[in-house]
């Protein structure tokens, strides 16, 4: 999907600066994310790719510069008022309770209740087994303990979990870095499907090869500065890597 006039952004980000202790880590950044576009965000180690995720999910406050959500400039204090915009995050380090069952790591801090005031879960197993399925999430069942899941199960659970509860953006940090050709496969069909249910997607890859497999657009950040955007069909990796290392002029 490209970006049309036709559509609005789900997210903008407006000329977004972030300095910390007087160093600065993000320069004037702007980006637009469009509902059902995967858009990947790509530059070397301390570009500042994990600084603008936090910063979208409210776990940083920009020094500068808007964020809007649909239209509407919003401010994100907290990592809560993200999330009750329809942003969820899937962090490297997935953020699951090992010791738990899949059903409820999937409603980890939101769990419901009954009419008598117990965990519903009757609701939650239900929902949870429907999501799994429909992503195709291979896990043994909706009770499996998330330590004897397999590091593909656990990135396809980590995922259907903010699919769950997203509405509108999910932020990927690297979801694929420390797994293997089969289960990378697996996360990227899962990745792949989020565009059918119209949602936005930032990604940051190391991968130029999966950049190119997922991608609709791609953002290229060197020393926190934006250096350009390109639509992936009309781009190559020669192109994105001469922007990644300023080897080459763009």
């Amino acid at each position: 999907m490209i970006p049309s006039e036709a559509n609005a952004p789900v997210l903008k980000l407006q000329d977004i600066h972030k300095t910390f202790s007087g160093i600065t880590a993000i320069e004037n950044f702007s980006l637009e994310v469009y509902p059902g576009e995967i858009v990947a965000l790509v530059g070397d180690n301390g570009a500042g790719k994990s600084t603008l995720i936090k910063i979208i999910s409210g776990v940083y406050s920009p020094t500068s510069g808007t964020i809007s959500i649909e239209g509407e400039t919003v401010t994100m204090s907290n990592a809560t008022m993200a999330r009750s915009h329809g942003i969820e995050v899937v962090y490297q380090d997935l953020a699951l309770a090992d010791q738990q069952s899949v059903y409820m790591n999937m409603f980890l801090g939101r769990e419901p209740v009954n009419g008598f005031g117990l965990l519903d879960r009757r609701r939650m197993i239900a929902e949870t087994e429907s999501l799994v399925k429909e992503l195709d999430v291979r896990i043994p069942s909706a009770h499996a303990t998330i330590r004897d899941l397999s590091g593909g199960q656990r990135q396809g659970v980590a995922i259907a979990r903010a699919t769950h509860w997203a509405s509108k953006l999910i932020l990927l940090d690297e979801p694929t870095a420390a797994l293997g050709v089969a289960e990378t496969a697996k996360v990227e069909e899962i990745v792949l499907s989020l565009k059918r249910r119209n949602i936005g997607v930032l990604i940051i890859s190391h991968s130029l090869d999966q950049v190119f497999r997922l991608s609709d657009r791609i953002c290229v950040l060197r020393r926190g500065k934006q250096i350009g955007v390109r639509e992936t069909a009309k781009t190559d990796k020669n192109e994105i890597i001469a922007m990644i290392t300023g080897l080459q002029p763009v």
